[in-house]
């Protein structure tokens, strides 16, 4: 079975309501029962003006006005939401190298973030760049398999974030790269990297066993998929239990639709990315029964352009598995 096949048989849930667009979906389910919406970006990379008209690719796409402004209108149809981010906020426009971070972290503030994890380029500046913008955040962070020691940087990052969002307890918790070939030593110094699929494994049966989650959500800066042995998204999927979403990042992959994987429990992990730059929002809406089970699960994918165009294709948008080891 080819993956859009699957996506395609194993996507239906419940009450025979699947995955697909938005429509009269959320009526079906019924007034008794739950929607969390995630909205979630990855890789900003310091995308604070839209990509100019002469560039050669994502033309007028982007910027953080335009991106608010669509968070802010989708919001207002589903208060029940949560905003994420997995990761490289850091590095890519000269307004990194103007303000190393910060205003980059004072627009995520404005937006309203939820929950950011920790991307390799947060150290481009090395643990004490971060630490200087760091407050500027009036977000919390979220990194589970990089060790913080003592660093100030540490103060800051949460091992896991527990939310109650429409009565849906949601526990959250971040993955990053592995420092080789990427971080350079003095770079990360004080920070040490652990393996995520032991690390994933621990939390998501603490979240869901310990505090009792409904829904276990993991913002991961690993990458989605690759043509060696490297640990990917896709890995954490299949090897891991009670991860119920992984938003992803690092890849810079356009995931036109979740991918699903079915576990011999009948749980599932949905994992979704929207590419670089912010010229993506991504959206997820969970229905959960009365038993706050997940009953089904829509996806929408809005291109941040003039006029937050909901008709606009993502059919020229790259979809193609990437290997972007330096991303």
């Amino acid at each position: 079975m080819n993956r859009k096949s699957f996506l395609k048989s194993s996507a239906i849930i419940g009450a025979g309501i699947g995955l697909g667009g938005f429509g009269p979906f959320g009526d079906a389910l019924g007034a008794a029962r739950s929607r969390v919406t995630i909205l979630h970006t990855n890789d900003t990379h310091a995308r604070i003006e839209p990509f100019p008209a002469s560039a050669p690719r994502y033309a007028g796409m982007g910027g953080v006005a335009r991106r608010a402004t669509l968070i802010r209108r989708l919001r207002a149809e589903n208060p029940d939401s949560l905003l994420v981010d997995a990761g490289d906020v850091f590095q890519g426009t000269p307004y990194f190298n103007k303000y190393n971070g910060a205003l980059d972290f004072e627009v995520m503030t404005k937006m309203g973030y939820d929950a950011v994890t920790i991307g390799n380029h947060e150290f481009d500046n090395g643990v004490r760049g971060f630490e200087d913008v760091m407050d500027k955040a009036r977000f919390p962070f979220v990194s589970t398999n990089y060790d913080f020691g003592t660093t100030r940087m540490g103060l800051r990052i949460h091992k896991f974030l527990i939310r109650e969002v429409a009565g849906i307890k949601i526990g959250i918790f971040g993955l990053g790269v592995a420092f080789e070939n990427l971080v350079l030593p003095h770079l990360h110094r004080g920070v040490t990297y652990l393996d995520p699929v032991e690390v994933a494994a621990d939390t998501a049966a603490h979240l869901k066993g310990y505090h009792g989650c409904d829904m276990v959500i993991c913002l991961s800066h690993i990458g989605y998929h690759y043509r060696d042995n490297r640990v990917s998204d896709r890995v954490v999927a299949q090897q891991v239990d009670g991860i119920d979403l992984i938003v992803g990042g690092h890849t810079h992959t356009f995931m036109p639709e979740p991918e699903v994987f079915e576990k011999p429990d009948g749980s599932r992990t949905w994992i979704s990315q929207v590419g670089f730059a912010g010229i993506v929002l991504g959206r997820l809406d969970f229905h959960f029964d009365r038993g706050k089970r997940i009953a089904a699960v829509q996806n929408r994918n809005y291109p941040v352009t003039i006029g937050n165009d909901d008709a606009e294709s993502l059919a020229s948008l790259p979809s193609t598995v990437t290997d972007l080891v330096t991303a």
